[in-house]
């Protein structure tokens, strides 16, 4: 991998990875696409550390808030929201890397997360037609962050959007938008971290990510930087489409990509 595509491959995981569009799910098809070949774990993880930068600084509010009282309702919340996928990460970690080098089912999984995204704005739509009130923090309970919860760990596989799942959980407990939003992308903050640990043999010894991999460790940084600026403005404007628009439009375009996947896959063989 050289530079270019390293920068290329950070724009895009810096648009898709708080867009509810399935950012890894966009890195294996482009890796498809282009024909790279390496083992691309470490590298998507390196980009999602890239991505996690501009959490903290859009949402450094938020999170100086849980910091500063760390014992609360959200800090709690947060941590129910994250133990599914960590149960579902430490049970099939020797199967991620696998599920991310083949991509046998990323067709099936954008279907998947258009399926999710039109449900929930439908939910989302009919409680505003009922003039049922929202929840926001103070509404939510453990139950809710559980269920948000378990729809993240059904987004470890690429193809699933994890902020389209989470999102969409929280608007099927009939939660704030604006706060669906945001508790979604906090929940990022310990996901993004888990998949780090789970890679700290390669970050701790960077020789071995070289030679594990084949990508050059400038590029590898050069992407995660790229990942890091994009995000910035990504989480800005998600945070605005989710309070002020509709989620249809992601759904659209996820499903005809499911779509023309599976046409590939089964048809056409142009990439798969």
């Amino acid at each position: 991998m050289n530079l270019l595509e390293a920068v290329f491959l950070g724009i895009v995981q810096g648009l898709t990875e708080f867009l509810p569009v399935s950012s890894s799910g966009h890195l294996v098809l482009l890796q498809k696409i282009f024909n790279i070949k390496e083992p691309s774990l470490f590298f998507d993880t390196m980009l999602h550390l890239g991505t996690l930068i501009s959490v903290f600084i859009v949402l450094w509010k938020d999170i100086w808030d849980i910091l500063k009282k760390p014992v609360q309702k959200l800090t709690l919340f947060l941590i129910i929201a994250t133990i599914p996928a960590v149960i579902a990460a430490l049970a099939f970690n020797d199967s991620i890397e696998s599920i991310f080098l083949s991509a046998k089912f990323l067709g099936w999984c954008f279907l998947i997360t258009s399926a999710l995204l039109v449900a929930a704005e439908l939910v989302s739509k009919r409680a505003v037609k009922l003039d049922i009130n929202l929840k926001k923090a103070d509404g939510m309970t453990w139950l809710h962050a559980l269920f948000i919860g378990f729809m993240q760990a059904l987004a470890i596989p690429p193809g699933i959007s994890r902020s389209g799942a989470t999102i969409s959980g929280a608007l099927f407990c009939r939660l704030d938008r604006d706060f669906a939003a945001r508790f979604s992308f906090l929940m990022s903050i310990p996901a993004i971290l888990g998949a780090v640990v789970l890679q700290s043999k390669d970050l701790i010894q960077g020789s071995a990510v070289q030679s594990e991999t084949s990508i050059p460790f400038g590029a590898v940084i050069t992407g995660t930087i790229a990942a890091a600026i994009v995000g910035f403005f990504a989480v800005k404007f998600m945070l605005k489409i989710i309070r002020e628009k509709s989620l249809f439009g992601f759904a659209i375009y996820t499903g005809v990509l499911g779509i023309l996947i599976l046409i590939d896959q089964f048809v056409t063989r142009f990439v798969f």
